[in-house]
């Protein structure tokens, strides 16, 4: 659903992850606004930090937390630095949420293979929550999460949360390991050799770098698993977030109507949006 209404918020948390990331708990500061807004996995929402304009972000917390909203940002532009030197107690703005989600429902009863890729986790904890939150829903649940280095790797701190209370197999890997690393390294897609898929059993989220959609996707074609049950988010072409800029555009399509979340078989037939 688009809208223009905004909430006010106040930065209640920060946690640095890297040099180029932190994590940002935001507090609508209205008791009643914050009631009011709901979102579903998949979905992000318009940032303003004031004197610096607008970003779009994902929202990479659980949808049945009404007290927080959560935002992993990575420094990388005008708005973003600002938020880099904001400190706790800060106030900004949110307008949203915007776009589409992961179908959540849809996958009920099925096996969800979810692949990050870098700062590809961050949408991916939303809907990982939604199956932590309604376990029972969901047959075997696999994340296969990659990074360039070891210090690139994100919320570590909650793996074993991940692994022992929302019973998710997770299996992370580096492409260039250093001397601390003892665990796989290579392409992610070198982890689908290690474990079995059903592919007529079987949903897909990926999320990362739109040169990773490419490979990983293909590859799980090859598998078996149908484009139409892989899902892809396209939120780094983002820019408005409400179609007007036409900034995001994909031939005829919107990535921030009409997306960001979209079933790869919807990507494939947008030639420029990988």
């Amino acid at each position: 659903m688009i809208t223009d209404r905004g909430y006010k918020c106040k930065i209640t948390n920060i946690v640095p992850l890297t040099s180029q990331e932190k994590l940002f708990l935001l507090r609508i500061v209205d008791p009643m606004e914050r009631v009011l807004f709901t979102f579903r996995p998949g979905q992000f929402l318009m940032l303003e930090v004031p004197g610096y304009g607008e970003s779009p972000i994902s929202i990479s917390s659980s949808s049945s937390n009404q007290e927080f909203i959560e935002l992993c940002i990575r420094k990388a532009g005008h708005v973003t630095s600002a938020m880099f030197e904001a400190k706790q107690g800060a106030m900004v703005s949110i307008r949203g949420p915007f776009g589409t989600s992961f179908p959540m429902e849809a996958m009920r009863g099925h096996n969800v293979l979810m692949v990050a890729g870098g700062l590809g986790i961050a949408p991916i904890r939303a809907p990982l929550f939604w199956i932590g939150n309604h376990r029972d829903w969901y047959k075997d649940v696999r994340m296969l999460y990659g990074a360039k280095e070891p210090s690139q790797l994100l919320f570590n701190y909650q793996f074993e949360e991940w692994r022992k209370v929302s019973n998710v197999n997770l299996m992370t890997i580096v492409e260039h390991p250093d001397d601390s690393w003892k665990g796989r390294s290579g392409m992610i897609t070198a982890l689908f050799d290690e474990f079995p898929i059903d592919p007529d059993n079987t949903f897909a989220i990926v999320c990362g770098p739109p040169v990773m959609f490419k490979f990983v996707c293909s590859h799980l074609d090859r598998l078996g698993i149908p484009m139409n049950r892989m899902f892809v988010s396209l939120e780094r072409r983002m820019h408005c977030g409400m179609g007007k800029c036409c900034r995001c555009m994909v031939g005829s399509t919107f990535t921030c109507l009409d997306g960001p979340v979209f079933d790869y078989w919807s990507v494939m037939n947008l030639k420029e949006a990988i």
